[in-house]
């Protein structure tokens, strides 16, 4: 037992030995061993969620070959069973390779063979035992050497060729992710029957010319000409093209992840960037950018009292009348088109859309960022522009139909800010609106109608013509001077 514990503990590739425990006589004897994770190899192979690219097959190829073979007592970590007292292993198979959290390969199950017989573990014996299932007891064959096979009582530890050829068979399994023999489309053939057929040939032709070639070597019929373990290190490590441990591989495996989900990443925040841009484009379409941006920061947007804006309102002159010959969705066409129009003249001036309701088009200039007194300016070049956009509007299907709108404006003080959360809008308060709505609607068709207040921050500028019409009721009993605006004079 000694012993066990000293080789186990002298090679990576080795299952740790720990001891032998059992109660009491009557009870069974157990062997404990270290503990790996991942399960056997043949776990490992089976489960589908494992991917094993042409590396990493080669590289538990070579932890198996770096536990079973002898390079020289100078290299650290490379003694192993074969150059040990126990000179083989006897019993090697996928079940008894191990894989630990590292994805190493680890034996197993290895010594103690008269100790192992007498726990009913046996594996060379030529007959199944009494009340063992025989397809139990012909597949644990699978892996064991045709000569043991013959043999009535094979050695109990096996032999060193005998491991070669076992090993040939666990090449197989992990080029292929299938159990030992494994043929395509032949699922017929019982263990016993593939022990007494040859199934080699007809998988050699799966495999790459070097892995033929050495799996050949392995399932050689004499086990004089099957090749030791130094033979079968040397030669994995060509295919894996250069000195290199699975660790190594899983970290350039990593590095080249990390290299595309950087790439992956750069093109997502690029998307990302874009997604926000129209995001934020449609956010200051509703919104101030400056209301807009206290928001998106989680700030409380203030209501805010201005002492001069101006405010502009305008509806389409006879709509009750104009809808009631339309469909829904030709009223919804024409609103459309003709919103869009507006949303193209206003971008040029220094006013903000507040809300459309219906055929109601409201702006306001001078806020939420004061312009000094430019704003009934800003507005009032707006509102020449609309009209001459409306004159050239041909309604879509309709194109008899003239259609006309009423635009009324008013300066004077109001307060603005942000109501709601769900949906929320910036709304102005104030009877400067109330007035400014109030131009409209005693306003005529494709005319601007102007309060005396705006008259007189816009008439100063000389670039206006302005003609007076008489004074129209804005509140009960008051009356107030108003204005047609008719053109700008002096363009800049």
């Amino acid at each position: 037992l000694m012993q066990m514990r000293d080789l186990s503990n002298s090679h990576d590739h080795l299952v740790r030995f720990v001891g032998v425990c059992r109660e009491h006589f009557d009870n069974p004897t157990m062997i404990l061993t270290e503990y790996c994770p991942k399960g056997s190899l043949m776990d490992v192979l089976q489960d589908e969620r494992v991917k094993l690219d042409w590396v990493f097959q080669c590289n538990l190829m070579n932890d198996i070959i770096k536990a079973g073979s002898f390079m020289n007592a100078l290299q650290i970590g490379m003694r192993h069973i074969h150059s040990s007292k126990l000179r083989s292993h006897g019993n090697l198979t996928s079940s008894n390779c191990l894989v630990d959290a590292r994805f190493a390969v680890k034996i197993g199950d290895f010594g103690l063979p008269s100790f192992r017989s007498s726990l009913g573990e046996g594996r060379l014996s030529s007959e199944p035992c009494e009340g063992e299932m025989t397809h139990a007891f012909y597949e644990k064959k699978l892996w064991c050497a045709p000569e043991l096979l013959r043999q009535k009582n094979p050695p109990k530890e096996g032999t060193q060729k005998g491991d070669i050829y076992s090993f040939g068979i666990i090449m197989q399994e992990i080029m292929l992710r299938e159990g030992p023999f494994f043929v395509k489309d032949d699922d017929s053939m019982m263990a016993k029957g593939i022990l007494r057929k040859d199934r080699r040939k007809e998988m050699m032709s799966r495999f790459l010319e070097e892995v033929q070639r050495l799996m050949s070597e392995c399932w050689q019929e004499d086990p004089i000409q099957r090749p030791d373990f130094n033979h079968l290190f040397s030669h994995v490590r060509k295919f894996l093209g250069r000195d290199k441990t699975l660790v190594d591989n899983l970290l350039g495996r990593m590095q080249k992840i990390v290299s595309n989900l950087e790439t992956i990443v750069d093109k997502r925040t690029e998307e990302l960037r874009k997604e926000k841009e129209k995001s934020d484009m449609l956010l200051y379409r509703m919104l101030p950018s400056s209301i807009a941006d206290q928001l998106k920061s989680d700030q409380r947007v203030q209501a805010e009292k201005f002492d001069c804006v101006t405010i502009y309102f305008s509806d389409i002159v006879g709509f009750t009348a104009l809808v009631h010959k339309m469909k829904p969705m030709e009223v919804v066409t024409l609103l459309d088109d003709l919103y869009k129009m507006f949303d193209q003249i206003i971008d040029e001036f220094d006013v903000y859309k507040v809300e459309t309701i219906g055929d109601a088009y409201m702006l306001v200039s001078g806020l939420p960022r004061r312009n000094g007194s430019e704003h009934v300016k800003e507005i009032s070049r707006s509102a020449l522009g609309i009209l001459r956009g409306v004159a050239g509007f041909k309604i879509r299907g309709r194109p008899d139909e003239v259609l006309k709108i009423r635009i009324g404006i008013h300066s004077g003080e109001c307060a603005a800010g942000v109501v709601g959360e769900t949906m929320p809008r910036y709304c102005l308060f104030g009877d400067t609106v109330n007035i400014a709505s109030r131009m409209e609607s005693t306003g005529d068709a494709m005319k601007i109608h102007v309060s005396e207040d705006s008259y007189n921050l816009l008439e100063p500028s000389g670039n206006f013509k302005l003609e007076y019409r008489e004074p129209i009721f804005v509140k009960v009993n008051t009356k107030m001077k108003t204005y047609w605006l008719i053109e700008e004079t002096n363009v800049p």
